[in-house]
C-alpha cells in the first residue's frame, strides 16, 4: 500500500509541523482537505501535547501527524552562556532592557522525557514524526506497537541510512532550501547543503522506504516536480504560514511579504542550531558575531526570545524567530482549506499536462 493510500490523502500533501507555527485548527483543516496536517510539540511537555492532540481529535477524524524534536541533549556552558550574553547586552539596552542572568533549557528532547513517550503510546495519534535525531529502538518499537505510522527527516543519505536501519516508515527529505531548524542530527558535522532536488533524488534511488520532498516548494508545480522525481508526496510549511488559522503573528505575516523573503539565511544566532529565516535585524547581527558561538540549542533560544521580547515592547519586530524557506516571495495568504484545493488544482493541471 502507498503512503497516500495508508493515510488515506486524496493529495501527495503534508503541512510541515512547525512548532510555534501551526496550531491544531490549521492541521485539523487541512487533514480535512484531504491533505496530511501536523502539529509540532517540540516546544511543550506531555500535557501540551495530550490537548492539542484532543484538540486535532475533535476537528477531524482524518489522519494527522505529531512532530518531536530529538536533539541531543544541551551542555550547559556558563562561560559560554555569560559570553553570548554580554555580547547581546548592547542590543538589549538598545530597547532599554538587560539580558536575562542566566539562560535556561527551554526545551526537553524527545529523548530524554519518558512522559511525553507514555501519553503517545496511550492516544496513539496516526502519524508521529522525529526532528533533529532519532529515539531509542526501544521507543520506536513502543510506537510501533500502537500502529503508528513513523516519519522522521533527513538532510544527507548518511541520516537517510540510519532513518531506514531504525525501522521508521518514511523519510521526510529536507532540502537546504527549508525553512526553520534544519534536520540534521549532528549540528556540528559538516553538511553538505544538498537542495531537495538533488537530496529527493538521492534519497529515492537508496532507499525502498517512501520519500516525503520538503524545501522551497510552494505551489502545486512544486509538488508535481518531486513527484516526478519519485517522491511520494511533498511537505509544505512557508506556504501554510500566511493561512489565517496559523499562529504567526501580524509581523512575521509582515516580514514574510517583505524584502527579507528574498534573502532567507541559515542562521544558528537565534536558537543554537542551523535554520533558516527572513533576514532581518537578528539575522543581520552575523555580520558583528565574528567567531562566536552560541550556547548549545536551545539554550540559546532562551536568549533569542527574551531578545525579540524587549524589541518588541520597543515597536521592534526585526528580532523575531520569522523561519521561512527560500520559496516565501510565493506565499499566499488564503484559508488553510482553499490553500489546499488551490494546490491540488494546480498539482492536478501539472499531471494533466501532456
Amino acid at each position: 500500500m502507498s503512503f497516500v493510500d495508508r493515510l488515506g490523502l486524496t493529495v501527495p500533501l503534508i503541512q510541515a509541523p512547525m512548532a510555534g507555527v501551526s496550531t491544531p485548527t490549521l492541521a485539523a483543516i487541512v487533514s480535512n482537505a484531504g491533505a496530511l496536517g501536523s502539529i509540532g510539540v517540540g516546544a511543550t511537555d506531555a500535557a501540551g501535547a495530550r490537548a492539542m492532540i484532543a484538540q486535532v481529535r475533535a476537528r477531524t477524524d482524518r489522519a494527522f501527524n505529531v512532530n518531536l524534536f530529538v536533539h541531543r541533549s544541551a551542555k550547559a556552558d556558563q562561560a559560554r552562556e555569560t559570553a553570548w550574553l554580554e555580547w547581546l547586552a548592547p542590543v538589549f539596552a538598545e530597547f532599554g532592557a538587560e539580558p536575562p542572568t542566566a539562560l535556561r533549557t527551554i526545551y526537553k528532547s524527545f529523548a530524554d522525557d519518558p512522559d511525553m513517550l507514555a501519553m503517545l503510546v496511550d492516544v496513539a495519534p496516526p502519524v508521529v514524526s522525529f526532528h533533529f535525531g532519532l529515539p531509542s529502538g526501544a521507543v520506536i518499537a513502543a510506537l510501533r506497537g500502537r500502529g503508528i505510522c513513523l516519519m522522521a527527516t533527513a538532510t544527507s543519505v548518511e541520516e537517510a541510512r540510519a532513518i531506514a536501519a531504525a525501522g521508521i516508515d518514511v523519510i521526510v527529505a529536507q532540502g537546504i532550501e527549508a525553512g526553520g531548524h534544519r534536520g540534521m542530527f549532528d549540528p556540528t558535522a559538516p553538511d553538505d547543503a544538498l537542495g531537495t532536488m538533488a537530496l529527493t533524488r538521492l534519497l529515492v534511488r537508496e532507499s525502498d522506504l517512501p520519500v516525503i520532498a520538503a524545501g522551497g516548494i510552494m505551489d502545486g508545480a512544486g509538488i508535481a516536480a518531486v513527484l516526478d522525481l519519485g517522491a511520494a508526496a511533498a511537505q509544505l510549511g512557508t506556504a501554510f504560514v500566511a493561512c489565517p488559522e496559523s499562529a504567526a503573528d501580524d509581523a512575521y505575516r509582515a516580514a514574510l511579504t517583505g524584502p527579507g523573503g528574498y534573502h532567507t539565511i541559515l542562521t544558528t544566532l537565534i536558537s543554537g542550531r542551523p535554520a533558516r529565516a527572513l533576514a532581518n535585524r537578528f539575522t543581520a547581527l552575523a555580520a558583528i558575531a565574528g567567531d562566536r558561538v552560541p550556547p548549545d540549542y536551545p539554550i540559546a533560544y532562551d536568549a533569542g526570545k527574551a531578545l525579540h521580547t524587549a524589541g518588541r515592547g520597543r515597536g521592534e519586530q526585526g528580532f523575531g524567530a520569522h523561519w521561512a524557506g527560500q520559496g516565501a516571495p510565493l506565499a499566499r495568504a488564503m484559508p488553510a482549506a482553499r490553500l489546499v484545493e488551490t494546490l491540488r488544482a494546480e498539482f492536478q493541471r501539472c499531471r494533466d499536462q501532456p
